[in-house]
């Protein structure tokens, strides 16, 4: 089953952009996975072209019609998830990642401007998600990261099946620090632990480290790995996919 992305923009050069390089992009040639950029401008039905209006009770910027983003949606068919790229949307994690990497696809819808007329989201299943709590110029840029995130995960893109079984996130646990080549840099080592040989004592200092870590740089992902061990329900927000 391949994998098809759809991408309904108003800049539909943007891709495959970074996506076209690197494992995304030799499996993207392989044909492990598809990819269409669909113009939304392409649906609008005046003679301008016109996509986005003035928000409605006035205020700076434009918003995207509901009716035109909603033409280019239906025009696409199928059964796909539908993903919206928008800072009010439910942030990205692993697990929703592992949800969509398992599928046949998305389609994703670009915001620009202001956003989206909120009927939208009202009339079609729409599942809105972000990428971070910072602005963006666009959601190109948050479709390029999730379809980067999805795509890793496909079978054969990467070198072996196990290669992000301990990435960040994986375990709700930041990854353990990594060392290679030479074993001594500008005065620091490589930790000893790592040069052993034993196998069980590396294993416990990765876990330990990476417990260390998300605690330390991460208290909130460290409260909800506390909170899923011990059994106790998730924050509001923090539900699983």
């Amino acid at each position: 089953m391949t994998f098809r992305a759809t991408i309904l923009t108003l800049y539909p050069d943007m891709f495959p952009g970074p996506l076209g390089l690197a494992i995304a992009g030799r499996a993207l040639r392989e044909g492990r996975w598809a990819l269409e950029a669909v113009n939304i401008r392409d649906f609008a039905t005046d003679r301008h072209r016109s996509v986005d209006d003035t928000p409605a009770g006035g205020g700076a910027g434009m918003v995207l019609r509901a009716d035109v983003v909603a033409a280019a949606l239906d025009a696409q068919g199928g059964d796909r998830p539908v993903l919206a790229m928008t800072p009010r949307g439910k942030p990205l994690t692993q697990a929703r990642v592992r949800g969509l990497a398992g599928g046949d696809g998305a389609v994703i819808l670009c915001g620009r401007f202001e956003g989206f007329d909120e009927r939208l989201f009202e009339a079609r299943a729409v599942e809105e998600v972000s990428i971070g709590d910072y602005v963006r110029a666009g959601g190109a840029m948050g479709a390029l990261v999730r379809l980067a995130a999805c795509v890793r995960l496909r079978p054969g893109v990467m070198g072996a099946a196990s290669s992000g079984d301990e990435e960040s996130f994986e375990s709700g646990l930041l990854e353990y620090p990594h060392y290679t080549r030479p074993p001594e840099w500008e005065g620091r080592t490589i930790p000893e632990v790592l040069r052993s040989g034993d196998h069980a004592r590396i294993a416990a200092w990765r876990k330990h480290q990476a417990e260390t870590d998300t605690r330390l740089r991460r208290p909130d992902l460290w409260e909800r790995h506390i909170g899923a061990r011990v059994g106790r329900p998730l924050a509001r927000g923090d539900e699983r996919d």
